[in-house]
């Protein structure tokens, strides 16, 4: 019995690190290519082969194009089923609360800690000197790819796998780690650790009880754009509310406190309505 645990636990190991490393791989198989065509094609044109791009690289991963050798794999990962209606509703719901929870956490955490716009915007100011429509096109072209790849490599490829075999909380919190890791590449990311292993925690929970990728690269690819059109670029003139300790507790504040209790009361509301419809659908 000794032996077997001991055995069973390299396998194990072995088992979670592949799907670490393919998760991060298809992530990042998408992301490359669109920051080559960035690089190599003036902006807006770049977006054009992106779009074919995408379109190439969803039929693939989802396992909608052969080989048929390995295309169950991939729909499994991919999480691709047909969803009733009663699931879509809820879940886009959430996924469109998820971007009110993590936009209203990042407005109170600078309305109390002083926002370091420099750190934020210094990885993007290339879209600062595009102009406003071309730098439009590009953020939402952006938004799109990060939605698509990360969902589609994190909790997709490398949650799915995970949870299958050790379980959904397992599954979501390896995934939330390592993709929060990831994330600390940037400049702005050692600022908001807690945000994004939380961003991550709530699209590994929507993923899972929605059976389906899809509303989180919803949700996420709205969020990346607000992201960048608030955060990271001045495009929109960046955040620029003083931190409560110059103006006090006021009301812009006590909103945005409210807003977050609200939308996160309400996301899992939402996915409560998800099991309760995965349970009947199963029953």
């Amino acid at each position: 019995m000794a032996g077997s645990h001991a055995t069973g636990a390299p396998r194990a190991l072995f088992f979670i690190l592949l799907a670490a490393l393919t998760g991060f791989l298809v992530s990042s198989a998408g992301i490359t290519v669109w920051s080559l065509f960035l690089l190599t094609i003036p902006a807006p044109w770049s977006v054009v082969p992106m779009v074919i791009a995408l379109w190439v690289y969803l039929k693939w991963f989802s396992g909608s194009w052969p080989p048929r050798s390995n295309q169950a794999t991939r729909r499994s990962r991919f999480r691709l089923t047909s969803l009733s209606g009663v699931v879509w509703k809820w879940s886009l719901f959430a996924a469109l609360l998820f971007v009110v929870i993590v936009q209203s956490s990042f407005v109170i955490t600078f309305r109390i800690l002083e926002f370091p716009a420099a750190r934020f915007t210094a990885d993007y100011r290339i879209v600062d000197r595009m102009p406003s429509a071309v730098a439009w096109i590009i953020i939402v072209m952006g938004s799109v790819v990060a939605g698509i790849c990360e969902e589609t490599g994190y909790r997709g490829y490398m949650q799915a796998p995970i949870e299958r075999k050790f379980g959904p909380v397992a599954g979501i919190l390896f995934t939330s780690i390592l993709f929060t890791l990831i994330h600390l590449s940037h400049s702005w990311a050692a600022l908001i650790i807690p945000h994004i292993f939380f961003a991550s925690l709530l699209l590994g929970i929507l993923a899972y009880r929605s059976g389906s990728l899809i509303p989180g690269i919803i949700g996420h690819s709205i969020l990346d754009i607000f992201d960048y059109g608030v955060w990271w670029t001045n495009i929109t003139g960046g955040f620029t509310q003083k931190t409560i300790f110059n103006t006090g507790i006021d009301l812009h504040f006590i909103t945005f406190c409210l807003v977050f209790i609200l939308a996160l009361f309400g996301f899992f509301r939402c996915i409560t309505k998800l099991k309760i419809a995965g349970d009947f659908s199963k029953a």
